[in-house]
């Protein structure tokens, strides 16, 4: 069985920027185990894969280790490749997920996803948390499936060096670490060592924490992001309502084709 696959640099308007994540149009679904081997195989933050519906396409992601209930930075690439390079006519896309109906939109070079808003509750860092960063945050909260850790500069976390071994004790997908940014808004980092993913070099469904919190932090709902990795990534975040639309280019970096 052969198979077509791209991969694409998401949140970035340059190859080797952003966050690479390959797409793999199917016609129908193959087996989990099979796309959970090709995901560890790519060795890429996320592997995504999507089945043509009668009004979109219903869509699934894969890190090396384990299927995810949302992903930003794949879902992004998964419209790049339908708009650049499967002749997708409609400005809007209709993914059916795990998470429920996501959309992305096509403006000139931007891409928009309308993703559902993260609920965030403030809590008592974990002692594991503490001692894996090694510094003390202004605040923690916890989210549907991440710590998001609020640190007091752009510096803190740029510089933040955490111990993976201990963040793989927490009972959560990943870590975020986040601070108000020099010139931009806000800042963060994503670290998911249970997921397979040491650090993530832009992180999409992150941001559906992250801009709800500094929406209410800064009193504004249009913010600007960079996510400091060393890839990096830029991204447009608008808290609307109950959902996040968080906008992004991307570049093709290959196009291949994969033999099972």
């Amino acid at each position: 069985m052969k198979l077509k696959m791209f991969q694409v640099d998401a949140f970035t308007d340059h190859l080797f920027g952003g966050n690479p994540a390959a797409v793999i149009p199917l016609d129908k679904w193959v087996p989990k185990e099979l796309m959970q081997k090709i995901a560890a195989e790519n060795n890429l933050s996320e592997t995504a894969f999507y089945v043509p519906t009668n009004d979109g396409f219903d869509l699934r992601w894969f890190t090396p280790g384990t299927e995810v209930n949302l992903c930003g930075h794949a879902t992004l690439a998964a419209a790049h490749v339908l708009f650049h390079h499967q002749n997708y006519k409609n400005p809007e896309i209709k993914f059916f997920s795990n998470s429920g109906l996501l959309t992305v939109k096509k403006e000139n070079d931007w891409l928009t996803l309308n993703f559902p808003m993260d609920n965030l509750t403030e809590v008592e860092p974990p002692a594991v948390l503490f001692d894996a960063f090694n510094l003390k945050p202004l605040s923690t909260f916890k989210g549907k499936e991440n710590y998001l850790v609020v640190l007091h500069s752009q510096e803190e976390v740029i510089n933040a060096s955490p111990n993976l071994k201990l963040l793989k004790q927490l009972h959560s997908l990943g870590v975020i670490i986040t601070a108000k940014g020099n010139d931009v808004d806000f800042v963060s980092r994503f670290f998911a060592p249970n997921a397979g993913i040491d650090e993530d070099p832009v992180t999409g469904s992150a941001h559906t924490s992250l801009t709800p919190f500094w929406a209410n932090e800064l009193k504004k709902n249009e913010l600007t992001a960079l996510q400091v990795s060393k890839r990096g990534g830029y991204l447009l975040c608008r808290l609307y309502n109950e959902r996040v639309l968080i906008s992004g280019k991307a570049v093709t970096f290959f196009v291949g084709e994969i033999e099972i």
